[in-house]
This record gives C-alpha cells, sequence and structure tokens, in this order.
C-alpha cells in the first residue's frame, strides 16, 4: 500500500499544476467562494484582476494549501465544482473582443463615453428573450489610448487567451486600422463604432470591416454643398498628420475639383500647429477646413486666436464628434496658452459637419427605448463615474455613444441571424474557431444584411462596409452649438433651419475680394483743360482769319503768312490732341482706346511738326540770307523751299508713324498697382488700382526713334535761332520773335518729355503737365509771333508809319525800289574809288620820285616851285582823279557823289 503522505503530496501536486493554469478563470466565476468586493479600482473598470491581484492571490492559495492538506482537498472539490460551473456557464456564452481608447493623452480618447454606452446594450440585449435563445453576449475588453502598438497588443491578447472571441470591437481610426488589417488573419469580423478613416472604405485592404460610424468622407460633400450655399470657391485645409485626414482630405480635394472650388493651400502639421496657422495667415486663407484629434483642436484654436485668424472674416469647419464644450476643457492639463474666454471668442462662429449620431425621431428603437430615454440612462451611468453632466461637462466620445450602443445590437442581431442558419446545418456559433472560414462568412454575410432602427438612427451598411447617415450641420453661436439642418447625401437634400449668424451681419467671403479701380482723369481737370485749350483753338483760328483778312499789309507780306498758317494749324493740332489725352475709361470702351492711342500719336506728331516745322523753315531761312554772298542779297525769299522743308518733316513723320501703326500698333496696356485699404475699413475688400497706357510691343524702340529725330530737330532749330538771334533781314521781319519761339518749345520738350515718361503712373500729374506744356508753347508761340503784328494793324489800320513798330518794314514800293538803285549806285562807286585811290597812290609815288631829284638855289637849300609848274601838276592830278578834261568836269562829279552820299544814309536808315 503506497504512503498516505506521498499519495497526498502527489495530489496535492496536481491540484498546484491545475490551481496555476486556471487562476485566470477564478476572477469571472459566478460560484467563485471568495468576496467579489476585494477587486481593485483596475479591475472594476476594466473588467479583468490585474496582475499583481492574481499574483498575490495565487501565493495566498499556495501558501495555506501547504500548511493544511485537508485544506487541499476542500479546495480541490470547490475547484471541481468551479470548473464544471464554469464550462456549463461557457457554453451558453457568446464572447466578443473589446478596444477601446480611453486613457490615451492624444487621438480621439472616445471610449470614456462608448464603454458605458456598450455595457448598457450587453444589458438590453441580454435583456431580451427572443434575442440569441439560450445565450447571453459577453464582452471582453481592454484600453488602446488609440495608439496603433497597443490596440494590436491588446488583439493579440483577447485572441490568445481564452475564451473563443467571435468578433472585435475597436474604436480609433488608427486602431481600427491596424485591428481590421489582421483580423482577416484570424477570420473575424471587425465592428468599429468610432472610425472615420476613409482608408477603412478599402475591402481589398480590410475585407471583413463593418462601421457605424460613417466615414469621415461624408463630410465632405456637405461641406461641398455649404460652400456652394455660401458662394464660396477658395478654401483651404489644415490637417493633422495622421491617415484618417489625409485620405480624407485627399477624397475633398477632388471633390473640391469636380465643383471648382480652390484649394488656396494645404498645411499639415504633426503635433505644434502654429506654423501652419501662420502660412494660412500668409495665404490670406478665409475658409478653412480644419482637420484633427480634439487634442490638437484645442491646441489649433488656441493658435488661432494669437494670430486673428477668426471674426467676421473668416469661417472655420471643424469636425462634428468633438464634446459640446470641447474648447473650454483641459486648458491646463494640455499646457494650452489661451484662457477660457480667448478660447471662446476662437471658436465663435466655426461649423461642425458630422453624421447624425443622435436619433432626431422621437420614436422607439428596436430596444424600445427613444434616443432621449437612452440619453437620460447614459447620463446616469456617467455621472456615476463621477462626470459633471449636468454642467454639460461630458466625457469624450460622448456625440458616438449611440454609436457603440447600436454596434452591440448590430453584433447581437447579427449573431441572431447566424444562429439561424447554422441550426439547419447542425452547427452553432460555439463551434467556432479562428480557422472556420464558413462561419465567418455566414457572420459576414448576416451583419452586411443588417438593418435596424437604433439610438443613432437607422442603421445599415454599404457594399464597403461603411454606415450609411445623414450629416448634421451646427455652428457656434454665443459659445453653444446651434443645430442649422441636415443633409441627405443620397437624396442631394438639404434641409435648412436659416438659423446662422454671422459676425458682422453678413456671409464672410471666401477671399480679400480685390476690386480693380481703373484710375481715371479728375474730370474738372480735363474740363478746365479742355476750356483752355478750345480758348487756344479759338485763338488760332482767329489768327488764321487776321492773316488772310490782312495778307496785303507789308507786314503780313514779310513774315510769309503761308508759314504763319501753318504754324496756326499745327498749334490747333497740338490744342486738339489735349482732347485725347483726357480720354480714358471713364469715356470711352476698350475696343476703342486703341484707337484713341493711335490718334493720339499722330495727332502730337504731325501737330507738332506743322506747328515748329514753320518757325525751323524761318529761321533756317534767315540762316541761310546771312551766310549767302552780297551779290545774292538781293534776291527774294522764295516760299516754296519754305513748304519744301516743312513737307520733308512731315514726310518723316508719316513713314514712322506708318511703319509703326502697321507692325506694331498701339494698344491698350494696364499697370497694375499694389493693394491698398479702401476708405470704409468695414469693408473687407482691398482696392488693386489700375492705370492704361498707350503702349506696343517694342515701344521704347518707337519712342526712342521718334523722339531722337524731333530731338535733333529740335536741337538744330535752337542752334539756328542762336546763331541769327541779332541778325535782321526784310525778308523775313519777324526772324527775331521766332527764334524767340524756337527757344521756348525747345526747353518745354526738353523737360516735358523726361518729366513725363517718370511720372507717367500718375495719371493727373501726367495729363496735367503734358497739357500745360502743350498750351503754354502753342500760346507763347502765337503771341510772340502774331500780337505785334496785331498791334501794329490797330494802331496804323492805313498801312502808314509801320517803320515804328519794326524799322525794317512800312517803306511803300517806290522807296524800295530807290533804295535798290542806290545800293547798285554804292557798289559802282565804291569800285571806282578803290580805282582813283589806286591811281592817287601811283602819282603821289612817282612825285615822290621826282622830287628827290630837284637842284639847291644859291643859299645851299632847294629852289622854290615854280608857280606854273604847280598848277600845271595839280590839274594833271585833277584830270587823273575824275577823268574828265577840266576842273569843271571834277567839280560837278563831286557834287554828285555828294548826292549819292545822302542817299546812302537813307539805305542806312533802310537796313
Amino acid at each position: 500500500m503506497d504512503d498516505p503522505h506521498e499519495v497526498q503530496n502527489n495530489i496535492l501536486g496536481q491540484y498546484r499544476k491545475l490551481l496555476n493554469f486556471n487562476i485566470q478563470f477564478l476572477k469571472e466565476a459566478p460560484c467563485s467562494f471568495w468576496d467579489r468586493s476585494a477587486r481593485t479600482k483596475s479591475e472594476a473598470s476594466h473588467g479583468e484582476l490585474s496582475l499583481s491581484s492574481k499574483v498575490s492571490r495565487k501565493f495566498y492559495f499556495t501558501r495555506h494549501i501547504e500548511k493544511c492538506p485537508w485544506l487541499a482537498l476542500l479546495f480541490a472539490y470547490c475547484l471541481l465544482k468551479f470548473v464544471s460551473c464554469e464550462e456549463k456557464e461557457d457554453d451558453n456564452v457568446l464572447h466578443i473582443g473589446g478596444i477601446f481608447p480611453i486613457g490615451g493623452e492624444g487621438g480621439w480618447q472616445g471610449g470614456q463615453a462608448c464603454e458605458p454606452a456598450a455595457n448598457l446594450a450587453l444589458e438590453d440585449v441580454n435583456n431580451r428573450k427572443d434575442l440569441l435563445p439560450g445565450f447571453t453576449l459577453k464582452l471582453h475588453w481592454n484600453d488602446s489610448e488609440c495608439e496603433p502598438g497597443l490596440g494590436a497588443s491588446v488583439m493579440y491578447n483577447l485572441l490568445y487567451n481564452k475564451p473563443q472571441k467571435l468578433m472585435l470591437l475597436a474604436g480609433c481610426s488608427t486602431v481600427c486600422t491596424t485591428v481590421a488589417e489582421a483580423a482577416k488573419m484570424w477570420n473575424l469580423v471587425v465592428l468599429c463604432y468610432g472610425a472615420s478613416s476613409p482608408a477603412l472604405s478599402d475591402r481589398t485592404r480590410f475585407p471583413t470591416l463593418f462601421r457605424t460610424h460613417p466615414s469621415a468622407t461624408v463630410h465632405n460633400p456637405t461641406r461641398i454643398k455649404l460652400m456652394e450655399k455660401f458662394g464660396w470657391s477658395r478654401v483651404a485645409i489644415l490637417q493633422q498628420a495622421e491617415e484618417v485626414f489625409i485620405s480624407t482630405v485627399e477624397d475633398l480635394e477632388a471633390r473640391c475639383k469636380e465643383n471648382q472650388i480652390e484649394i488656396v493651400t494645404r498645411q499639415s502639421f504633426l503635433s505644434d500647429p502654429s506654423d501652419a496657422v501662420r502660412n494660412l495667415v500668409r495665404q490670406d486663407a478665409r475658409i478653412i477646413v480644419g482637420l484633427f484629434y480634439v487634442v490638437a483642436a484645442r491646441r489649433v484654436l488656441c493658435e488661432i486666436y494669437h494670430q486673428g485668424l477668426y471674426g467676421k472674416q473668416y469661417v472655420w469647419f471643424f469636425i462634428g464628434w468633438y464634446e459640446d464644450n470641447w474648447f473650454e476643457v483641459n486648458l491646463e492639463k494640455e499646457g494650452i496658452t489661451c484662457t477660457h474666454d480667448q478660447m471662446r471668442a476662437a471658436a465663435e462662429g466655426h461649423i461642425t459637419t458630422e453624421a447624425l449620431m443622435w436619433n432626431q425621431n422621437n420614436q422607439k428603437t428596436i430596444s424600445g427605448m427613444t434616443s432621449e430615454d437612452f440619453r437620460e440612462r447614459l447620463n446616469d451611468v456617467l455621472r456615476k463615474s463621477n462626470y459633471d453632466i449636468d454642467n454639460m461637462r461630458y466625457p469624450e466620445g460622448y456625440q458616438e455613444a449611440p454609436l457603440a450602443y447600436d454596434a452591440v445590437w448590430s453584433v447581437a442581431l447579427a449573431f441572431n441571424k447566424t444562429m439561424a442558419r447554422l441550426q439547419s446545418r447542425g452547427r452553432t456559433l460555439k463551434s467556432f474557431t479562428y480557422t472556420d472560414k464558413e462561419i465567418a462568412d455566414d457572420i459576414y454575410s448576416a451583419i452586411n444584411s443588417t438593418q435596424f432602427l437604433g439610438v443613432s438612427g437607422v442603421v445599415a451598411f454599404s457594399s464597403q462596409g461603411d454606415r450609411i447617415a445623414l450629416t448634421q450641420i451646427e455652428q457656434v453661436i454665443n459659445g453653444t452649438y446651434v443645430k442649422l439642418g441636415y443633409y441627405d447625401i443620397q437624396a442631394d437634400n438639404l434641409t435648412w433651419f436659416n438659423k446662422e449668424k454671422w459676425s458682422g451681419g453678413k456671409v464672410p467671403q471666401d477671399r480679400t475680394i480685390v476690386r480693380r479701380v481703373l484710375r481715371t482723369l479728375s474730370v474738372p481737370l480735363f474740363i478746365c483743360m479742355w476750356i483752355i485749350s478750345s480758348i487756344g483753338i479759338i485763338g488760332a483760328v482767329g489768327l488764321i482769319a487776321f492773316n488772310i483778312c490782312y495778307r496785303h499789309r507789308r507786314v503780313i507780306i514779310s513774315s510769309h503768312p503761308v508759314c504763319n498758317t501753318i504754324m496756326l494749324v499745327g498749334v490747333i493740332i497740338c490744342l486738339s490732341s489735349v482732347f485725347l489725352l483726357g480720354l480714358d475709361g471713364q469715356f470711352i470702351s476698350r475696343e476703342e482706346y486703341p484707337a484713341i492711342c493711335q490718334a493720339r500719336a499722330w495727332l502730337l506728331s504731325i501737330g507738332f511738326t506743322l506747328g515748329y516745322g514753320a518757325m525751323f523753315s524761318k529761321v533756317w531761312r534767315v540762316h541761310r540770307l546771312t551766310t549767302k554772298a552780297k551779290s545774292d542779297t538781293v534776291k527774294r525769299v522764295q516760299p516754296w523751299k519754305l513748304y519744301t522743308m516743312v513737307t520733308g518733316l512731315l514726310s518723316i513723320d508719316f513713314c514712322i508713324l506708318i511703319f509703326w501703326q502697321i507692325y506694331d500698333p498701339l494698344q491698350r496696356t494696364i499697370e497694375v498697382f499694389p493693394l491698398e485699404d479702401p476708405v470704409n475699413i468695414d469693408d473687407d475688400i482691398k482696392i488693386r488700382p489700375e492705370l492704361e497706357h498707350c503702349e506696343s510691343d517694342n515701344h521704347n524702340v518707337w519712342l526712342g526713334l521718334m523722339y531722337g529725330y524731333k530731338g535733333l530737330v529740335l536741337v538744330f532749330g535752337l542752334f539756328l535761332a542762336y546763331e541769327t538771334r541779332s541778325i535782321k533781314v526784310k525778308q523775313i521781319n519777324d526772324s527775331r520773335y521766332v527764334g524767340m519761339s524756337i527757344y521756348n518749345v525747345v526747353v518745354l520738350c526738353l523737360i516735358t518729355a523726361p518729366v513725363t515718361l517718370v511720372i507717367a503712373s500718375q495719371q493727373d500729374a501726367s495729363f496735367t503737365f503734358v497739357s500745360l506744356a502743350l498750351i503754354f508753347c502753342c500760346f507763347l508761340s502765337m503771341a510772340l509771333i502774331f500780337v505785334p503784328k496785331v498791334i501794329e494793324v490797330i494802331r496804323h489800320p492805313r498801312d502808314k508809319a509801320e517803320s515804328k513798330y519794326n524799322p525794317d518794314v512800312g517803306i511803300s514800293k517806290e522807296d524800295e525800289d530807290r533804295y535798290q538803285k542806290l545800293l547798285a549806285e554804292n557798289e559802282e562807286l565804291q569800285k571806282l574809288i578803290s580805282a582813283k585811290e589806286e591811281k592817287i597812290r601811283l602819282l603821289k609815288q612817282r612825285l615822290a620820285e621826282k622830287d628827290m631829284g630837284k637842284p639847291l638855289d644859291g643859299k645851299g637849300g632847294e629852289l622854290g616851285p615854280n608857280p606854273l609848274t604847280v598848277n600845271k601838276d595839280a590839274l594833271i592830278v585833277a584830270d587823273f582823279i575824275t577823268g574828265e578834261g577840266t576842273s569843271d568836269s571834277a567839280y560837278g562829279h563831286t557834287r554828285s557823289s555828294r548826292a549819292s552820299a545822302s542817299d546812302l544814309e537813307f539805305s542806312e536808315s533802310y537796313l
């Protein structure tokens, strides 16, 4: 017989081993023999024993069993009862795994409200006798903190620790992405109650995923609809660098492109949004879509306040699944540098879009409750968890709580449908293993066809496993979310309540409206110049009439009246160009503007050539007269030579202008100035001034050619005027006044041309300067050349004593003929005198030689002259000088010479 102590030790060792393998089940045994009140706080919240609790209890029982072998027998008996009870109970339990984000510091921690909602759903499902008959649904869960790595670890623990899980519930997009991508390897269906990433709609990547939370892309059609409603066609995007938001933005960009909405900028950040928000300011973003988790949203909102990116000029689109008071909580905990008031100010007016997560109809759902009934039950549970619900202090995930509740109901209904299918084949859900693809396909088909009315609305799934739901639109007004309407994506129906409220009383603009304002000429200035030019034109026309009426007067005849008329025509054309210079966009259309540009060039060029060319030809002719030989001065000035010069200058103008207009015509161009602030600072606009110019493609080349040619003419005219400044000729009696006019024209042109190029961007100054230069030149030229003539005609209406006005004029025809004869005689006498003086010089030389050879007198001196000889010699000299035979003839000629001298005095007075 065996030693009883040895047998006892063997039994004790077996029970120890059994205890080590099954200690993990003791925590959940309904017939366990320890007090469940001894659980730690962590066990109560997570539904599992902590590791320290397990170890301590294991050693507790092991120590007592070693001390008392009979206690081991008693314990073995209880353990057998426990195992049989556990196995019996487990036969009627359907286990599902849960992954809830609760205690993390970043991302979406919606498990805080979703886990209590799921427990409420389990309670309601298990209380239904017609649902899962003979079975109860049990949830095993742990915290993922919205971290993909930790979420994967929780999933592996759930899968590799018994009992067998039939399905997984998960929340947080990043965790769902990891879990759903791996779950297909175990043939597990994953139902996400809080995951909006559009990437999860990829059936190839996530073949077993469903979600009661609609995809984030469901917001994008709603955002596009709102942009169309309010006329916004330019938006910016600010996103957190997470896959859920990246894929959402890609879908939003595609939809914006389809609807001709411009994405002005797309900024992303990982943790610190400061630089990204500042970039939005630089890009003048006004309508901004923000995609980030709530923790990042608080940092973004504070930076929005610091950068002034809020108020009547800005509209922010935020995600709608934040809790209602998200911008006022956890500020100190998260190190937010803004106060509550500042956060409220920055949040005021922003718009949220969210899938409809609470049933809006007051009707009973599949659970027998209305959505308000569920809200009250959930609030009671949350109050027991020390959430200040009465003061609007909700846990994160409160908005998604109905989704978690309906997710559990979706699982229960799918299991119920699957059980019916399997029963016909003689199988049950308890026979499912991770390699059983057949039952996994049945569960997939059942949940794919599930449709019911839940507390979040109608629950149904698309072929991609996405929730089909309406979208709710809200706006923060006075710190509280106000519903603005709903949007049915499938029906493209927007239900709007007209409750929106905008700071400033009007819809914000999607950009700084740049109002293009054409800088035009001051109308009073234009009218003033127009009046002065009109007076000048009338004066020029009057002077033309004066020139024609008094063309027989010597004062007009000697100044070449035809040249004067040409000059006056040029003055009229130049003054007329002032009208065209003042025509701009306020008077003419842009189609007519090029024709005005061409007309300006032609009038200015031709008018200058006619006016200045006539004066230039006069001064050139004076210069030619003063440089000719004296024998040619008696010839009259031929008028056709003056006209030929004007015609030549005009021909050069025509050649340049014709080639310019044909090959490179002047067109209307716009000079754009920097933005300016409007007069009324309340208007959200900027003024962009624009100014019209007449330019061609090679404008500087043509201007250089024209300015160069006319500049040479100006400089040469200035030279001729200077050379002839003191010369007076009877053929052109106003040469000095013409020279003075040329001085003025040259000086004004040399000043006006460069100054006009400098101030071309100042329309009033440029027009005033050019117009005054033209007016001054024209008025001064007319005054210098015609005012003396007009005064002379008025003083002497009958052509008498005109020499007082000008000593070169006023001589009668007879006096002029006499003057010409005297000039001819004077020339002949000058020649004769020169010949006689040469003869006298020779005679004196001869007399000097003769005197050298005379005899001396008796006193030693020269003998005196013989009177007879002296008289004879004198007569010979006189005859030689006069060429006459007697002294009488010499006397008569001398008298004639004196008469000629008096005539010379007359001629000199004429000159």
